[in-house]
């Protein structure tokens, strides 16, 4: 049935995040300081594969050709003002300090950034969009399946770092993939594959940034350029 897939993959994610706080009561401090690291620079290294596998391309001459930069600078750049004016990691967070204390973790200062990196690792990417509306248009669950497992393995290991926030990312998951399902006969009829490389692209970049913030102490707000996936779209479409 239609919608099973995200289902599944919030399952996945809440199990997950269930084991990773399993794991995070027996490891002392020093321990997740440095699982995060590690888990900020396999994130990292994901956002870089995904952007460099849309930007490098062969050419006829069989020599490696860069494309796409341009259309990522506007896109970004853009959609981050958008985002800014919005301030949507300003709600994501009143969200995630919301959930805080519905779960009785008022004290918890990681709380909300294991909610919010959670939720842009899982929830921005090219299978968050082609999966859902697979699902929804061919009833063909395998690539949320696919992302199901992917997502468990990435909740145990914020969850065995950040604690319960993590394992709320389930509720943005299900909320933005089981829209894309519901949305599928609407959205399909507008994308392009282009345009669908120009989502996994920027995606991949933003994926990149929550690496980032793991690692440095400088912190992007990633959350608030999340309308370049929408602004890259529509520049694909024009240019």
């Amino acid at each position: 049935m239609p919608g099973i897939g995200t289902i599944v993959n919030t399952i996945a994610v809440i199990v997950g995040g269930i084991i990773g706080l399993m794991f995070k009561r027996g490891l002392d401090e020093r321990f997740q300081t440095t699982i995060m690291q590690a888990t900020g620079l396999s994130v990292i290294f994901i956002g870089i594969s995904g952007a460099m596998e849309k930007m490098l391309l062969l050419s006829s001459s069989g020599s490696v050709v860069s494309e796409g930069g341009m259309a990522a600078a506007v896109s970004l750049a853009a959609g981050a003002v958008i985002g800014e004016l919005i301030n949507i990691e300003k709600r994501l967070n009143r969200f995630g300090d919301y959930l805080r204390l519905k779960a009785g973790r008022g004290e918890d200062s990681r709380f909300i950034d294991g909610f919010v990196m959670t939720s842009l690792t899982i929830c921005v990417g090219a299978m968050a969009v082609i999966g859902p509306i697979q699902d929804g248009l061919m009833h063909d669950p395998s690539t949320l399946f696919t992302k199901a497992v992917l997502d468990g393995v990435i909740v145990i290991i914020f969850a065995s770092g950040f604690g319960p926030g993590a394992v709320f990312s389930a509720i943005p998951l299900f909320i933005f993939q089981g829209s894309v399902t519901l949305l599928a006969g609407l959205i399909r009829g507008f994308l392009t594959d282009a345009m669908l490389d120009g989502i996994s692209m920027v995606g991949s970049m933003l994926i990149f940034c929550v690496g980032a913030n793991l690692i440095f102490p400088v912190k992007i707000k990633v959350a608030n350029m999340l309308p370049a996936l929408v602004i890259i779209a529509i520049y694909v479409s024009v240019f």
